[in-house]
């Protein structure tokens, strides 16, 4: 299930959530969001505890919502209490 692109920016600004693209570089460079951090699906269970704070919401997206749900599963297995996925970068264009 996704959750709004008004429920995602009222995480990143009131709980200072993490808004990951899990997207690969290639498709990150060419439409950012803004505060996003790019870390593809392919490596994100190897980067994710250096580069993510596991005591903060984190917020991943991609370009379907496919990807991300995967990235959210794998963070939860990895000790992530509270990930959202957004689903689709354009969401984010819907508010």
């Amino acid at each position: 299930m996704f959750i709004s692109c008004d429920e995602t920016k009222k995480l990143i600004n009131e709980r200072n959530a993490q808004f990951v693209d899990v997207r690969t570089p290639e498709e990150f460079i060419s439409s950012q969001l803004p505060g996003a951090k790019n870390i593809p699906l392919h490596v994100i269970e190897d980067q994710c505890d250096a580069a993510l704070d596991k005591s903060r919401p984190v917020v991943v997206f991609c370009r379907s919502g496919q990807r991300s749900q995967m990235a959210l599963q794998i963070l939860k297995s990895k000790g992530f209490s509270e990930v959202y996925n957004m689903g689709s970068y354009m969401a984010w264009n819907q508010c």
